[in-house]
């Protein structure tokens, strides 16, 4: 049972991987599968410079939401356990997958000796112990929900933690292969507090060396790191460009070696360049629109009510999905190259619910009319949507205006830099936003922290309390099927609610001069630098 266990924390995607290194050109026929790899030998020194589509949010991981960020944080704060290309856990900081009682609520595993944060701090039990409870109990955590289960933590020995839990967990350990896992250095968080964003230390191949809002953020090789001898690279900048055109402009200028998360039109664009190679990697995650139902104190407060058509009758919600043609979408946005979503569940997950995306709700603008002579509401109904200031949610959000205008929406586009979008759909500044997630391993992971009722991310102010009882069932139940049936009821749930309308389902796109080796791109989302570099 104790396997099992940890064996359904895992939930074991199955990916395939294709190692080469062949060129854009050579791999057009690939787009629609996956290449996470690139094995040839790499030498060493050099400088990577890395394009991200937005500048991330704070480089903390007990407080950080944007996978911009996540990539930063795979280059500089290792975890307790980590995703490998099959999307299995796998130890990271931790030496095994951990030990659990029969009850489920004991946890315990033992933690890497030898190993040092990039201050010179070493790491052990107590450093876990404080890094844990940080991410529980700091106001304003976006791991609280994670962690809520968590009732305890103390060091056992010098490098051996135990846990305790509330109830059976059975989420946890996929939980800890991601930020709730990252561990910091206690001295810079005793010296920084909430500063540490500022002053990042963690144990990793690369160290945090400069930040320049909107510019760059730099790491440099952390001599301190444990396993230094397999780093290759004596620099990594991530610079943030969020128009996918100028990345791939200065990807074959040379300028960039890396452009992370690139949009299909602008990939094959780039598929006749034989200076530029491809990875890319299905999607844990989703990409849809967010509404404001009951957010009016901020994350993390009691839901209240909010007088819009929109907030108070789930009609109008319905109505405006309705006009919504996610098919069309992906073929005039996304060249056909994503895949349309309703349901937070990505369909490479063991426990992914029984919605295909052609059973998706089609476009009824007869049926939205309807609708909305129902709820009595004026039309048109006015409606601001905030957009991140990307190309691709500027095309999304123009295609939805004009769909929505035709079932009796009057859609107002606010385009806003994506930190700042964070920032004021957080605190309940907003009717609907573009909400996306780069997914998890665990259904958990995608569902908990935004629909739960106060949950960590739940800028909806969504509460409803069959949801509540469903995500606590889902993570005690350790029967595979029982879960499965959790997780597909709590689709059906959170679709009828329309807070959050799911539209697409990415594949994580990452071009790449090919002269660079060693990069990883996994199921995840992230691109791993560890053993990246400029090959042989």
């Amino acid at each position: 049972m104790r396997r099992t266990a940890v064996a359904l924390a895992a939930v074991v995607l199955v990916m395939s991987t294709t190692a080469g290194c062949g060129s854009l050109q050579s791999s057009a026929t690939e787009v629609g599968g996956e290449r996470m790899t690139d094995d040839r030998p790499v030498r060493d020194g050099g400088t990577l410079t890395v394009a991200l589509n937005a500048d991330p949010d704070k480089l903390d991981p007990t407080l950080a939401q944007t996978l911009v960020g996540r990539t930063v944080f795979a280059g500089m704060c290792e975890k307790l356990y980590d995703v490998d290309e099959r999307g299995e856990v796998v130890p990271q900081l931790a030496t095994a997958l951990p030990k659990v009682s029969a009850d489920g609520r004991t946890v315990s595993f033992d933690v890497r000796k030898g190993a040092k944060f990039s201050d010179g701090t070493k790491l052990d039990a107590d450093a876990v112990v404080t890094s844990l409870l940080r991410h529980r109990d700091l106001a304003g955590s976006a791991r609280a929900t994670e962690l809520t289960p968590l009732k305890g933590a103390e060091a056992t020995g010098p490098y051996s933690v135990r846990l305790t839990l509330k109830q059976a967990y059975v989420p946890l350990t996929a939980v800890l292969a991601d930020r709730s896992g990252m561990v910091m250095s206690p001295a810079a968080l005793k010296k920084y507090g909430k500063n540490f964003t500022n002053h990042p230390s963690c144990v990793g191949p690369f160290k945090y060396t400069e930040r320049v809002g909107g510019d760059r953020i730099v790491l440099t090789k952390d001599a301190n790191y444990y396993d230094a001898d397999s780093v290759h690279l004596d620099k990594v900048i991530y610079k943030p460009i969020p128009d996918g055109s100028v990345r791939l402009a200065n990807l074959r200028s040379g300028d960039l070696q890396v452009g992370d998360q690139m949009a299909p039109v602008d990939v094959k664009s780039a598929l006749t360049d034989n200076k530029l190679q491809l990875f890319n990697s299905p999607s844990l995650g989703y990409q849809g629109i967010g509404i404001n139902v009951g957010n009016v104190k901020g994350l993390g407060e009691k839901p209240g009510r909010i007088d819009t058509p929109m907030a108070s009758d789930v009609r109008v919600r319905e109505a405006f999905e309705l006009a919504i043609d996610r098919g069309l979408i992906n073929k005039v946005v996304f060249q056909g190259m994503y895949e349309p979503a309703c349901g937070p569940i990505s369909p490479e997950s063991a426990l992914a619910p029984g919605i295909k995306a052609s059973e998706c709700p089609k476009r009824d603008v007869t049926a939205a009319k309807r609708l909305l002579k129902q709820a009595g509401v004026d039309t048109p109904v006015p409606v601001e949507l905030k957009i991140s200031t990307t190309p691709e949610w500027s095309r999304i959000g123009q295609v939805i205006q004009a769909m929505a205008k035709d079932a009796g929406f009057a859609v107002t586009l606010r385009p806003t830099e994506y930190a700042t979008m964070l920032e004021e759909t957080d605190d309940g500044h907003y009717t609907a936003f573009n909400s996306g997630w780069s997914g998890r391993l665990d259904p958990d992971g995608n569902i908990a922290s935004f629909l739960q009722t106060r949950g960590a991310m739940n800028a909806y102010g969504l509460s409803d309390k069959k949801i509540d009882a469903l995500v606590e069932r889902g993570r005690t139940e350790a029967d595979p099927a029982e879960r499965a049936e959790i997780y597909d009821e709590l689709t059906h749930l959170t679709n009828d609610a329309h807070a959050l309308i799911y539209l697409y389902r990415q594949k994580n796109y990452v071009v790449a001069g090919k002269d660079v080796a060693g990069v990883r791109v996994y199921g995840d989302g992230l691109v791993r630098v560890k053993n990246a570099g400029y090959a042989k």
